[in-house]
């Protein structure tokens, strides 16, 4: 099963263009076995003078199905992806993200 959360899957039925592996490997919270953690960067369109406009996404596999949010979108330049995943691993972000596609999973599967 794959869940996605306030994203139009038309914007994201394609390979990102980009992905930050944030996390690999197997580990448990709250029941759930999350084996993957990434972010995807998917080009929309490229202005002149603001640069490429991104969407990115952060991406969590787990043993219930897999998530799929918005994390962020807009002109933020060429290392988007990069900027987003170090401010993610510096601050706290990776826990956010885990609790929130837990949450989501949770809800969808009492469903």
């Amino acid at each position: 099963m794959k869940i996605t959360d306030n994203v139009n899957p038309n914007r994201i039925n394609r390979r990102p263009d980009k992905t930050f592996k944030l996390l690999s490997g197997m580990f448990v919270e709250q029941g759930i076995t999350i084996k993957l953690i990434e972010l995807r960067q998917f080009v929309e369109k490229t202005d002149e003078k603001l640069g490429p406009y991104s969407l990115i996404t952060s991406f969590v596999d787990t043993d219930k199905g897999q998530v799929e949010m918005i994390y962020d979108e807009g002109f933020r330049g060429e290392n988007a992806l990069e900027r987003a995943a170090t401010f993610i691993l510096n601050n706290l972000g990776l826990s956010g993200i885990i609790l929130r596609s837990i949450i989501y999973l949770n809800q969808e599967l009492e469903k």
